[in-house]
């Protein structure tokens, strides 16, 4: 997608120039993990002459001293969706010849601010790249035309009654013929009005030298310390919210000491964040929570340590993962080399970035041999595409840990042949 879009916008800018035309700026507006990757991929890909970049980002007095130039500027510009968001009031009165989003879905949501201040910016053209521009319902593309060509779908509202909720009426199990008749009629309808400005490639139509990918799923038996502390919140009334929003009912208040909060509702995801740490780790959640069960003294009667990694059966699992993956590494009792069948470069996702933490202690205590990089929310901006460029490089390096908020979003990682999610997303897509 980035060198298709630099192949447009260096052959827009070679046509003005043999016509002595005018040239216009052009923006690209993306995660700020990946800014440094499209000034990479222009400096790799366009002659100096035709398109150069230059990055929009930093702290607002820096920002500041940079509009002068910016003004000037005849290239593409980079930024952020936060930034464009902040600075709107200045980068609407510039008229730009491109404007592409990449990672387009993050205006998925019409409400929010920065849907709101990427749809007032003034262009000749217009582009969205996403891997996933849909993901939980139609109404999302509503927003993404909204903003390539307003009105061409017609009214939030008027959308939302001729095409979004027919589609999804016929989608429910439950679902007449009529209601499935009416939803296929509108999806066929919907697909004549947006196939023409959708330009699909997957990575069958332009990477066959691939192989196949192959997905496993390893399920994970919790240890007898995730056992207890699981059962223990089964018998709080976190757990009984958790069923009565599932079953859609009002939760019952009963014992106000086992109550964890009962001032508001909780949304279904907060309320099924406790059982998932536990499923993660049991660190996660003991010391925050109200329990019966004394920790401290079941592990000393085991004459163990919460650190163990037996503790949390996904730090087992990965452990093993990691031996049989990567190069060859010392056995329990580091004495022996234990050969692996071959060599293998890891990327480990994570939700939580407390998990990655252990997973990183886990490494560096129980597998000292391996090396590994780090990519979360605590890298600066700047830094984040030396540590990817980094790890493409260099084989040396086995694994690199990423948070998938961070990690997730259009990051160029190809140094990797093997990629292990530690615990995944409520929404599939992410």
């Amino acid at each position: 997608k980035t060198v298709q879009t630099l192949s447009i916008l260096s052959y827009v800018n070679q046509e003005r120039k043999n016509k002595n035309a005018h040239l216009l700026p052009s923006l690209v507006i993306c995660p700020p993990t990946i800014a440094g990757h499209w000034e990479m991929e222009v400096k790799k890909f366009c002659a100096e002459s035709l398109l150069t970049s230059l990055l929009y980002l930093g702290m607002p007095l820096a920002r500041t001293r940079m509009r002068n130039e910016l003004t000037q500027f005849r290239g593409l510009v980079i930024s952020s969706y936060d930034i464009v968001r902040n600075d709107i009031d200045f980068l609407k009165n510039i008229v730009w010849d491109y404007i592409v989003l990449d990672e387009g879905h993050i205006i998925k949501n019409t409400k929010t601010k920065i849907s709101k201040a990427v749809k007032e910016l003034v262009a000749n053209h217009k582009l969205i790249l996403s891997g996933t521009p849909l993901q939980n319902s139609v109404l999302e593309l509503w927003s993404l035309f909204d903003f390539l060509m307003p009105s061409y779908l017609g009214s939030e509202r008027n959308f939302n009654e001729h095409f979004s909720k027919p589609i999804s009426n016929s989608r429910e199990s439950k679902s007449s013929s009529k209601e499935q008749e009416a939803g296929m009629l509108a999806l066929e309808s919907l697909h004549r009005k947006v196939l023409p400005f959708i330009l699909r490639r997957t990575k069958d139509d332009v990477l066959k030298d691939l192989p196949p990918k192959i997905i496993q799923d390893i399920y994970c038996r919790l240890s007898p310390l995730q056992e207890i502390v699981y059962e223990e919140f089964s018998r709080t009334e976190g757990n009984n919210q958790i069923l009565a929003l599932i079953k859609d009912k009002e939760p019952k208040k009963e014992n106000p000491e086992k109550q964890f909060d009962q001032s508001k509702k909780s949304h279904i995801f907060q309320a099924l964040q406790y059982p998932r740490k536990i499923c993660n780790h049991p660190s996660l959640v003991i010391g925050n929570y109200p329990t019966q069960f004394d920790v401290r003294k079941w592990l000393k009667d085991q004459n163990t340590s919460l650190e163990d990694v037996s503790h949390s059966c996904k730090l087992v699992a990965l452990k093993q993962l990691l031996i049989d993956c990567c190069n060859s590494i010392h056995s329990h009792n580091n004495e022996t080399l234990i050969p692996s069948l071959s060599q293998h470069r890891v990327l480990i996702f994570c939700q939580l970035k407390h998990m990655l933490d252990l997973i990183q202690a886990m490494i560096g205590r129980d597998l000292p041999q391996l090396s590994y990089l780090r990519l979360d929310g605590s890298v600066p901006v700047q830094n984040r595409m030396n540590i990817v460029n980094t790890f493409n490089s260099d084989p040396s390096i086995d694994i690199l840990l990423l948070t998938t908020h961070v990690g997730g979003l259009g990051l160029t990682l190809t140094g990797a042949d093997v990629v292990i999610f530690v615990d995944h997303d409520w929404n599939p897509m992410k």
